[in-house]
């Protein structure tokens, strides 16, 4: 086995940077479990929330591979999804205009309804597991978070 090649890093922050990188996943997976489980008490799943959130975000509607690019799955796992939105008439799919391919995908007004409700219990069960959070440690938390973000997204900005 080689030895992988590491830049100069303080190995006390090395630590603290794995640290940190093992309680975001842990606390994650945590809340995401604990959601998917609410959802299914509705008869809903995180993945089927997750598309009808980014429809509603675009109440012009999305062509298939956008939505799979903005939930960042295949399209083959957004089609099912769909699927299932449009026969329960919560969704529909139509033709794009001047691309025979191409299908926008849309909430109908029941869907619109049903992403309410769900989108209601959503924020009410954040609100209850993260409910030992402050004001002010969400915010420093988003800033932190958002740090991270910014230079996972252009590493070419790192210094």
């Amino acid at each position: 086995m080689t030895m992988i090649e590491r830049p100069e890093v303080d190995l006390a922050l090395s630590k603290a940077r794995l640290r940190l990188w093992l309680r975001l996943l842990g606390v994650a997976r945590l809340v995401e479990s604990e959601l998917r489980e609410r959802l299914r008490g509705l008869e809903s799943t995180l993945p089927r929330f997750d598309v009808m959130a980014a429809l509603h975000r675009a109440p012009d509607g999305l062509k298939m591979t956008e939505l799979s690019s903005v939930l960042r799955v295949s399209n083959g796992n957004v089609t099912g999804i769909v699927d299932r939105l449009e026969q329960e008439g919560l969704a529909t799919r139509t033709p794009v205009e001047g691309d025979r391919r191409a299908l926008l995908v849309r909430l109908t007004p029941a869907g619109v309804e049903s992403f309410a409700v769900l989108a209601a219990h959503h924020e009410a069960w954040v609100n209850e597991l993260l409910g030992d959070v402050t004001r002010e440690e969400a915010d420093h938390l988003n800033e932190q978070l958002q740090v991270v973000r910014h230079h996972l997204m252009h590493p070419e900005t790192k210094a």
